[in-house]
């Protein structure tokens, strides 16, 4: 894979928009880590959960969230700020949300989530990779499910057409799902939402998000601007579904 550089950035980013109308930015997010600096060019948060400081981003803000500013406690833990609240490991608290009936339920979910290790992390940067000036080390993105079904279409391409596993455990959706999953992992990951960020953020019903390392950004714009000569608009077009319509319409008459 090629070596990026922030000056693409902007360039990829704004093809994937127009090539698959995306609502907002493509966002770029950036682990900070605990003995770098925090970025002077971003907006400090405060007391904002991870999944909002995204939703800023994807709507063109260039944000920063630090340990103490995130609101969350599962997406603080996630990301090793501090730890996981034991009324959270217990399970208890999924069920006192009324996500789980059962406790134990609650507590495997949250065993079996993966997390960064303990203060590795300054804090998060988030931005529209419109606008990027360094580079991320992952891309998220937010949208309809059609347009990220695309973008893991060209996933596949750029990865020799290997099948796209994806893990969520429908909590910590962007957070975890979309941020250290790839990033530990070094792949896409695809999630359907979460709880939190759909109470949280103005993602709606109809929306998902996956995240992938900034790496195999190039590729997948590659490969959408060849989706986008014929598949994209022959699938959006729908002439099967007419052409059913059609003779559905003839039988009926």
């Amino acid at each position: 894979m090629m070596e990026l550089v922030a000056d693409t950035l902007p360039v990829l980013a704004q093809q994937m928009i127009e090539i698959l109308g995306l609502d907002g930015a493509p966002v770029g997010v950036r682990w900070v880590g605990a003995d770098d600096a925090a970025p002077t060019e971003a907006y400090p948060l405060l007391k904002h959960r991870y999944c909002q400081a995204l939703m800023r981003a994807r709507r063109g803000a260039n944000v920063w969230l630090d340990g103490p500013n995130l609101a969350c406690p599962a997406a603080a833990a996630a990301f090793g700020f501090r730890p996981l609240p034991e009324g959270l490991q217990s399970g208890q608290g999924l069920v006192g949300f009324g996500i789980v009936s059962d406790p134990a339920v609650g507590r495997q979910m949250f065993a079996a989530m993966p997390r960064l290790e303990r203060n590795q992390l300054l804090g998060i940067h988030l931005f529209p990779l419109t606008q990027a000036t360094r580079v991320p080390d992952l891309v998220v993105v937010e949208d309809k499910v059609e347009p990220l079904m695309w973008i893991v279409l060209a996933y596949m391409h750029a990865t020799g057409g290997a099948r796209v596993q994806s893990s969520t455990a429908v909590l910590q959706a962007t957070c975890v799902d979309c941020a250290i999953v790839p990033y530990l992992e070094q792949r896409l990951n695809l999630t359907y939402g979460c709880y939190g960020c759909r109470d949280a953020t103005d993602l709606q019903m109809e929306e998902a998000a996956l995240g992938f390392p900034t790496s195999w950004l190039p590729a997948i714009v590659e490969h959408l601007t060849f989706l986008a000569e014929k598949a994209i608009p022959t699938s959006r077009g729908k002439k099967a579904w007419h052409a059913l319509n059609r003779i559905t319409d003839m039988e009926a008459s």
